[in-house]
């Protein structure tokens, strides 16, 4: 089913950042993998070639465009190419949001030109060893000391844990005043107290450096709080659907793309002395897929004109987000199983999509939490 959602101007888009991925990633990556961490050169390159930062303002070295379609382009050809260790998604899908709404003149001048440049790797710090999807449950604690806060708590399974340069890190402020008691910082790289634990080790996603963090009495000036103090709850709320979305272009981009190697897989695989794709299970197995994966891409295109219109729900984010990871989930089991005892294979590109996936249906936010909304909003009760 032909797409309408990008105009020429996103095809040129994806042209050019699929010449970065074929020039400087593709070489790379199973190093990175086998290193669990991607090289710093590759943002500086994508920094260059206008990859990162794109909806953050002209003067600060950004595209000075909001068009989460241009973000949907760099999600689905990084998941095409099975380049999982870039984080690239994250720094402008997740992180932007909250610097351009947020984030201070004073905070812009000194933060945006390197996360446009690719100087300036960033990540986001939510999930603490002991809260999961439950973020009124953060213990992180942050306390006014004169003019700066002191910060202690610790934080896992952090997305660029390691190359970050600046952690927006979200903490109490005051224990005493629920959704309202949690505020947002700026953690910069080299404040006195923030240490990097381990680069922890995934299943799948092996290049990408995911890393606990602590904070041992940080002080943080207060010119690093991000936006009005007691309202991080609040700001998280309002960006979890866009999260929400990256994941989801991300799930509906997999499944295209494992759709179609195991297309190919099967036509050129025999057995019984003919392709396996004429036996007629395979061909009823791929028409389901086939017809799964196109109802998951018209939905998902639609749920991104709605986001660029700003008329996304939270609700419609929520179900996105479970049903297109739930189904990626699906789909690659199946394939897999396509590809017989090859499928079992590492070397294998729909091995790597399995274990790659599977974390698809966990961070930001479980499939469970993700029902718990949707049915929230059908006011059953």
């Amino acid at each position: 089913m032909e797409r309408t959602l990008f105009e020429p101007e996103h095809d040129l888009f994806r042209e050019s950042f699929r010449a970065l991925l074929d020039q400087h990633v593709a070489g790379n990556h199973d190093r990175w993998e086998a290193n669990g961490i991607v090289d710093r050169e590759v943002w500086i390159e994508a920094g260059k070639q206008g990859f990162l930062g794109m909806a953050v303002p002209e003067e600060y070295g950004g595209g000075g465009v909001e068009d989460f379609r241009y973000n949907a382009v760099i999600g689905e050809e990084i998941v095409r190419g099975g380049y999982s260790g870039l984080g690239f998604t994250l720094h402008n899908d997740i992180v932007t949001p909250y610097l351009t709404s947020l984030a201070t003149d004073e905070q812009k001048q000194r933060w945006l030109p390197g996360f446009c440049s690719g100087e300036l790797i960033t990540a986001i710090a939510m999930t603490e060893p002991g809260t999961g999807s439950d973020l009124q449950g953060i213990k992180t604690r942050a306390v006014r000391d004169g003019d700066d806060w002191i910060l202690n708590g610790a934080k896992t399974f952090i997305t660029n844990g390691i190359n970050a340069d600046l952690v927006i890190v979200v903490a109490q402020t005051d224990p005493d005043a629920g959704a309202r008691g949690f505020s947002l910082f700026g953690v910069e790289r080299g404040m006195s107290g923030f240490e990097r634990g381990r680069n922890l080790d995934k299943i799948g996603m092996k290049a990408q450096d995911t890393a606990e963090l602590s904070f041992a009495d940080v002080r943080v000036p207060s010119a690093n709080l991000l936006g009005e103090q007691g309202m991080g709850f609040i700001y998280l709320m309002q960006n979890l659907p866009q999260e929400r979305m990256s994941i989801a272009v991300g799930a509906a981009g997999a499944m295209e793309s494992c759709l179609e190697m195991t297309m190919q897989y099967v036509r050129d695989r025999k057995a019984f002395g003919r392709p396996i794709g004429a036996l007629q299970n395979t061909r009823f197995v791929l028409a389901e897929l086939a017809t799964e994966t196109t109802a998951m891409r018209v939905f998902i295109d639609r749920c991104i004109e709605l986001l660029n219109a700003g008329a996304l729900t939270v609700q419609e984010a929520a179900m996105a987000k479970w049903w297109s990871t739930e189904s990626q989930l699906r789909l690659i089991d199946r394939c897999l199983q396509l590809h017989g005892g090859y499928g079992y294979m590492r070397e294998y590109p729909i091995a790597k999509a399995y274990l790659d996936a599977r974390v698809q249906t966990i961070y930001g936010g479980t499939t469970e939490i993700m029902k718990e909304i949707i049915g929230r909003g059908l006011n059953l009760a």
